[in-house]
């Protein structure tokens, strides 16, 4: 089948607004879908102009609100619009709609003829706004009502196993054109490898209005082609991932993506979002992904899955690096190595041997750097919430532990010659969320910097954190995460690949900040 065709969704509130972002993104662009339930009233009775506004083919869509549109009102009103907008047809086809969206049980005879007569092709669509559709293949010959409709399938799936699914089913069809999409985050894999499922197209909406219908999963034309490399992918392209839970954003993706067009590597490198890590790794397997990113929550619970583990995952007991291959899962653990390497680069001359060292935090991430503190010989201290995890860490190198509480502010002064911050309290997130915040987006804000501490926070984004600031204001030294995550990257893409980073590929408006 053809290679599938990226269609952005226009929903702005104005046909001048709509063809404004047409011409911005046209560049990316295959063909445009209106949305006239998104436009005014007034506009919504002159749709019939747009096509000739634009320099691309244009679908007709007035999406009902409970398939996810803002349609509110009858089914009559619904249908005078649609014949409006196809009526008067143009002798000169690229005039006219090209293509019009009608859902499975809306069914206007004169309005199909009509289409038919003016070689509208229709989109039969079926959406579910709610639980994931099976059957696929079978509901979308069932649509095939004519022969010549080109069946529509969009459900929001409830685990990765529902994308799958969909992939499994997908990958069968290639008697005719149809259009597959998985909706939500968890759907975003079914966006970017259209072509696996043999659909026709791939939605995504211009970034200033992906508020619109973020929700649903979509994302903007430049992501998709630039970031993911759209228009390359292929039956041929290597898959490559990152999985966790929630998965708000990450930068892998620019990492190596950005690494596998320097080196000219056909591959790709995604999110998944899963909360399961075993459904992650079945999804992987089905779907033909070589090499999974294992982020938070996982990086303690895949360790059950590894066929094999490496003498580093074994000792500090987490796995942020998962490959597929001989059908078995081999885990790594390079965040060992990016936070050393990140550490060692910031630190400069001064060494921490002997020095005493706070780690905030007792997940997978603090394993690592325990693990390379101990190597460094530096004398730790491990503060968390949940005392029994910071002593589990502690007495696996012999450390101190300590509960992370206003309390234990003394011992965190005498281990204040670097202090790691390792929870996820501080992201952008939560700061963005503010007002529904409950306690401080500071893991610290009980301590009171002198000015003479060195503190490293593993989060990069935002690029300064709160307890970045007010360390930095005291006058101490500070770096964000972003160049541990370079480094863990680089060091996973030569596992992903067999070759080196090459440095400087990637994109580094985050790097990180010192002092």
């Amino acid at each position: 089948m053809n290679p599938p065709l990226v269609c952005m969704t226009l929903t702005g509130k104005t046909l001048e607004e709509n063809r404004q972002l047409v011409n911005k993104y046209y560049k990316t662009l295959d063909l445009v879908e209106l949305r006239v339930d998104y436009l005014t009233e007034d506009d919504q009775l002159f749709a019939r102009r747009f096509p000739s506004m634009i320099h691309l083919p244009c679908i007709l869509t007035i999406r009902r609100d409970i398939d996810g549109g803002l349609f509110n009102g009858s089914e009559f009103s619904r249908t005078c619009l649609f014949s409006r907008a196809l009526a008067f047809a143009d002798q000169d086809k690229a005039k006219n709609f090209a293509y019009v969206d009608f859902e499975d049980d809306f069914h206007i005879p004169s309005l199909q003829d009509a289409a038919m007569a003016f070689g509208v092709k229709i989109i039969r669509s079926l959406h579910n706004m709610e639980e994931p559709i099976y059957n696929i293949r079978e509901r979308c010959d069932e649509m095939r009502k004519t022969g010549y409709e080109i069946p529509k399938i969009a459900f929001r799936p409830k685990k990765l196993s529902d994308v799958a699914n969909l992939f499994r089913e997908g990958e069968q069809m290639t008697d005719y054109e149809h259009i597959l999409c998985a909706m939500g985050p968890e759907g975003l894999p079914s966006r970017i490898l259209a072509s696996h499922t043999n659909s026709f197209l791939t939605y995504v909406t211009p970034e200033e209005l992906i508020s619109n219908t973020q929700e649903i999963g979509h994302i903007d034309p430049v992501t998709l082609t630039s970031l993911y490399n759209f228009r390359s992918i292929n039956k041929n392209t290597r898959l490559f991932g990152i999985t966790g839970w929630p998965l708000y954003k990450v930068s892998g993706p620019e990492i190596h993506n950005s690494g596998f067009k320097k080196a000219g590597i056909n591959a790709v490198y995604m999110p998944i979002r899963s909360q399961l890590v075993s459904e992650a790794l079945t999804f992987a397997e089905q779907v033909g992904i070589e090499g999974l990113s294992i982020t938070n929550p996982h990086k303690e619970s895949v360790m059950y899955y590894l066929n094999e583990q490496s003498p580093e995952v074994v000792q500090i007991g987490a796995c942020n690096t998962a490959i597929y291959r001989n059908k078995k899962w081999i885990g790594y653990n390079t965040n060992a190595y990016g936070f050393r390497r990140a550490l060692e680069e910031f630190l400069g001359p001064v060494r921490i041997k002997r020095k005493k060292v706070a780690i905030i935090g007792a997940g997978g991430t603090a394993k690592a750097i325990a693990f390379v503190l101990k190597q460094m010989g530096a004398r730790v201290c491990i503060f968390n919430r949940t005392i029994s995890h910071a002593k589990q860490i502690a007495e696996r190198y012999g450390f101190e532990y300590c509960s992370l509480e206003p309390d234990c502010a003394p011992i965190l002064d005498e281990y204040s010659n670097l202090i790691v911050q390792t929870t996820s309290v501080g992201t952008s997130k939560e700061i963005k969320q503010g007002s529904q915040q409950t306690e401080p987006n500071d893991p610290i804000s009980f301590y009171n910097f002198r000015g003479n501490e060195i503190l490293f926070d593993i989060l990069y984004r935002p690029a300064i954190t709160p307890v970045m600031k007010r360390a930095s204001l005291a006058g101490c030294r500070v770096s964000n995460g972003y160049k541990m995550l370079e480094y863990q990257a680089y060091a996973q893409f030569k596992l992903f690949t067999g070759q080196d980073f090459e440095e400087g590929s990637e994109d580094l408006s985050l790097s990180g900040l010192t002092r």
